[in-house]
């Protein structure tokens, strides 16, 4: 019986997570989550909400306001999904949401970041749990390309672990609209 299981692998869902405070979102979340959906046959995106980055000052506008402006961005596109978890997960930690979603053992779990994530990637809270169970897709940013290539993550995992993807950034980010 186990010998048929094993022939009979179930294909993996492919989800992919692009996690933050989207503080606001903008067109930028969008076109990463389009390329990443397309380039690696991604079945849904969850745009995943957190009350507070842990990297970054308090958020300017509240919880509520935020769902509703990423709802507004992503529009009609039944392929993003956005989500809240730490009231479920009772954390605001990217390793615990990926632990809560990995559970589902259909899913392939794939991590969407920004080149300027990848730098400071190996201060996140159980950075090597987030690794183990997903695959990291790194989008480059402008500005920050050089440096993410040598992030100490992108040097001790290479471009086999790391997905980095080139394309036509949009030039905007959350912190440059709170400016305007």
């Amino acid at each position: 019986m186990v010998k048929l299981e094993n022939k009979l692998k179930i294909k993996k869902i492919k989800i992919g997570i692009l996690g933050g405070s989207f503080d606001p979102a903008h067109k930028g979340h969008l076109a990463i989550s389009k390329e990443a959906l397309k380039k690696f046959n991604l079945k849904s995106i969850i745009w995943s909400i957190t009350k507070q980055n842990p990297f970054k000052k308090k958020s300017t506008n509240n919880l509520k306001k935020r769902i509703l402006n990423c709802k507004n961005i992503i529009g009609k596109n039944k392929l993003i999904k956005v989500r809240y978890f730490e009231d479920i997960i009772n954390s605001n930690k990217t390793s615990d949401l990926v632990d809560h979603l990995n559970k589902n053992k259909r899913y392939e779990l794939f991590f969407l970041m920004g080149a300027d994530n990848l730098i400071s990637f190996h201060k996140w809270y159980k950075w090597r749990n987030i690794l183990s169970k997903t695959k990291l897709i790194v989008f480059d940013r402008h500005g920050y390309k050089k440096k993410s290539l040598n992030s100490k993550i992108y040097k001790r995992l290479g471009e086999k672990k790391v997905f980095f993807i080139k394309f036509n950034k949009v030039n905007i980010s959350s912190s440059q609209l709170k400016k305007i």
